[in-house]
């Protein structure tokens, strides 16, 4: 067959010199019209930095957790080793959450001065520097790094939505799941295999602690290209948000967020302690701990696009808030032996990491542009977190108080019932009347 690369031009009908008849030019303009439409090489390269862009982001997230679940899985030993108290060793679980709180106003501000992308870079690298700093075993610098981890978290988790919302405006169900998965599967990581690196590690807790930062500084070589590339920076010196602070459903949206981190904080920082006060070795504590945190991982995947479709999510928050607790009440007090165990930790999971990104995707429903998603989720991690950090806090005080977990339990239903109550007022199918002004 005659190629069509032989054709001098289509309007010509001739071929090697000769008139074509109809058939031979309709055959030749076939050919030409199913070939593909050449891909113009900016597209390629613009698809291809948006696909490194997505990816960079959600392993940024992954970086996020594990500061937490690897505390909280060793905190037998380091209460051992070092002589804390239940009393200090729930300030040495809490201080990081709380720094969540306290650091996450500080994030618009120096995204502003210096640009999203810059700003999460300085973040990795201070996350990175935080959690080496750990093992170093003193318990002052214990105490210091895991402020200065949480600090840095802060700033994470209150940039990470808003560009998600800025640069996947078509994509943010399916960015959302991911990001809220990498958050877990993060936590569950670091659940699940810090124990065993302690064991491999002559049974040094604080070796097994510092090694988190290796994931910090991979992401950081691969985030620092993009990030010292951008020059979306100035774009951010030009507006502000006003009106939000008085909003009533940006108060909701932040206690929610505050109510259901309280009880995801709990699992993480005790989860594993209370296991492991109930007789279970620490292997297991921290494998059912995993367990946990990945069922996280698969709810997180599926609840962002449910709650896209829905016209409110008033059900998804309270039937989470529902299940997350039960489960969580259960393993504190309930049947732990045998298939029991992992029945709960699963079902937990799936409670708890619906729930969160059931909070996260609130906070970009009830936005109606990307600076006011940036702003609400300060806000609402702001004061959010300084409330979450409230529950770990109550559980070792609890502890040291009464010698068990009961109250444990009865802390548990309290913070259930009061996320489930904002839930559904963040749940309303409304923005908040916050807006967008250039300066």
């Amino acid at each position: 067959m005659t190629s069509t690369s032989q054709i001098i031009s289509p309007a010509t009908a001739e071929l090697d010199g000769k008139p074509l008849n109809a058939l031979e030019q309709q055959a030749i303009d076939a050919e030409i019209d199913s070939q593909p439409a050449p891909v113009p090489t900016a597209a390629v390269a613009s698809r291809n930095s948006q696909i490194l862009l997505g990816a960079s982001l959600v392993l940024i997230a992954f970086n996020l957790r594990p500061v937490f679940s690897s505390l909280s899985v060793l905190l037998p030993e380091i209460m051992a080793a070092t002589g804390l108290s239940s009393a200090s060793a729930s300030l040495l679980t809490t201080l990081p959450v709380l720094c969540l709180g306290l650091f996450a106003p500080l994030a618009p501000m120096l995204a502003r001065r210096f640009g999203a992308e810059r700003t999460l870079l300085g973040m990795l690298i201070l996350l990175a520097i935080g959690t080496a700093m750990r093992g170093l075993a003193g318990i002052p610098v214990l105490f210091f790094a895991s402020g200065l981890a949480g600090a840095c978290i802060a700033v994470g988790n209150v940039l990470l939505p808003g560009l998600v919302k800025r640069d996947f405006p078509n994509k943010t169900a399916l960015m959302m799941g991911l990001y809220t998965m990498s958050l877990c599967a993060g936590a569950a990581g670091a659940a699940g295999l810090t124990v065993p690196l302690e064991k491999l590690l002559n049974d040094s807790w604080a070796t097994a602690l510092a090694v988190w930062s290796l994931p910090a500084i991979v992401i950081a070589l691969v985030w620092a290209p993009q990030a010292l590339a951008s020059k979306r920076h100035a774009q951010h010196n030009g507006f502000t948000v006003r009106g939000l602070w008085s909003d009533k459903l940006a108060w909701q949206v932040t206690f929610f967020m505050g109510l259901q981190s309280a009880l995801a904080y709990c699992v993480f920082g005790w989860l594993a302690p209370i296991l492991r006060s109930r007789g279970m070795d620490g292997v297991t504590a921290g494998l059912a701990v995993s367990v946990s945190v990945m069922f996280q991982v698969a709810t997180c995947l599926l609840v962002p696009p449910i709650a896209f479709k829905c016209s409110n999510q008033k059900l998804i928050n309270v039937g989470l808030t529902a299940i997350a607790v039960i489960a969580l009440v259960a393993m504190t007090l309930g049947p732990i032996s045998g298939p029991w165990l992992w029945f709960w930790a699963g079902l937990q999971g799936v409670g708890q990491g619906g729930l969160f990104a059931a909070a996260m995707t609130v906070i970009v429903l009830r936005s109606p542009d990307a600076h006011v998603a940036a702003h609400l989720s300060s806000m609402s991690q702001a004061v959010g977190y300084t409330l979450a950090a409230m529950g770990p806090l109550t559980v070792g005080l609890l502890h040291s108080w009464t010698g068990s977990h009961h109250a444990t339990a009865v802390l548990f239903i309290i913070l259930g019932a009061g996320a489930a109550a904002f839930g559904i007022g963040a749940g309303r199918a409304r923005l908040v009347a916050a807006k967008t002004v250039a300066l």
